[in-house]
């Protein structure tokens, strides 16, 4: 059994009773990050709410009316009971929660799922590599990070967007840039006429980060296409794969591993993941028939 395996059987923060009954919680707060991506600030309608829950892991959100969809809580887990959950409104479902306001009803089931491994990273240096809004599950790792900060060497956050209006967190981003213990590098795939930072794609930060390959924990969310990359550049400056963790989310529907619709090789993302060792999905990583 690999040390992530330990860390997440020895996880007592899993859903208490009945998994596949929603439990209500009230809007508190729905914040515009970008046009089209909001985070939601939610707080249980009676006590006690959803278990805590480990950074990485997933609640499954309901929108009376429109239906279900799964969420990477992207809050601080130190924050309970509040929840935060950041959504991009693509779909029916995620556009009548984005349209939801203060005061407003939801259904929340969780948390499920596995969780980056923050306790296996004690004493490493960790780089956290995220694309898009795949920054909004490695938040609650940063998080847990900063709070402990003690307990890590050297942490970098390299993030890649498409342009500097997509870009999450901003204030959040300039606040933890200004700190000496934390090195956050930004990229974006095209810059305006305003945008005096890094173009490109995000795996042209990696060279600037300073890190030990071979005490190196890195944590990887965003596109597929950009995690295959980023793995790819890693394992080139020696990052062993099973030092690599990637979040694989795609085609999760109950997050119980009941419906078998996120099967994904012999395991379930709902239930083994969303976060893997790459050495453990290396060979399905990447290929759309799985």
């Amino acid at each position: 059994m690999t040390a992530h395996a330990i860390e997440l059987a020895a996880n007592p923060r899993a859903p208490a009773g009945n998994p596949m009954l929603p439990v209500p919680y009230r809007v508190e707060r729905v914040r515009r990050e970008t046009y089209d991506t909001f985070t939601l600030e939610m707080v249980p309608a009676q006590a006690p709410g959803l278990a805590a829950f480990l950074p990485g892991q997933f609640n499954m959100l309901y929108a009376f009316g429109a239906g279900e969809v799964p969420i990477s809580i992207s809050g601080d887990p130190n924050d309970c009971p509040i929840l935060l959950h950041t959504i991009r409104a693509v779909g029916a479902v995620t556009k009548a929660l984005c349209a939801l306001k203060r005061g407003d009803m939801i259904g929340l089931r969780g948390p499920f799922g596995s969780g980056w491994p923050v306790k296996q990273a004690v004493d490493q240096d960790v780089v956290i590599l995220a694309g898009g809004i795949g920054l909004a599950p490695l938040r609650p790792a940063l998080y847990h990070l900063l709070h402990d900060r003690r307990k890590y060497r050297r942490i970098s956050l390299l993030y890649g967007a498409r342009t500097p209006e997509d870009i999450l967190y901003l204030r959040e981003l300039e606040r933890w840039r200004g700190q000496f213990d934390l090195e956050i590098d930004v990229t974006v795939d095209r810059g305006g006429a305003g945008w005096r930072g890094n173009v490109g794609v995000v795996t042209t930060l990696l060279p600037r980060a300073t890190f030990d390959p071979a005490g190196t924990i890195a944590m990887l969310c965003g596109p597929e296409v950009m995690m295959r990359f980023c793995v790819l550049d890693l394992r080139k400056c020696g990052v062993p794969p099973q030092r690599i963790f990637v979040s694989v989310e795609r085609n999760m529907q109950c997050g119980t591993g009941f419906c078998g619709h996120c099967q994904y090789g012999p395991a379930f993302i709902c239930k083994d993941g969303p976060v893997f060792s790459f050495d453990r999905v290396e060979p399905i990583f990447g290929k759309a028939e799985v």
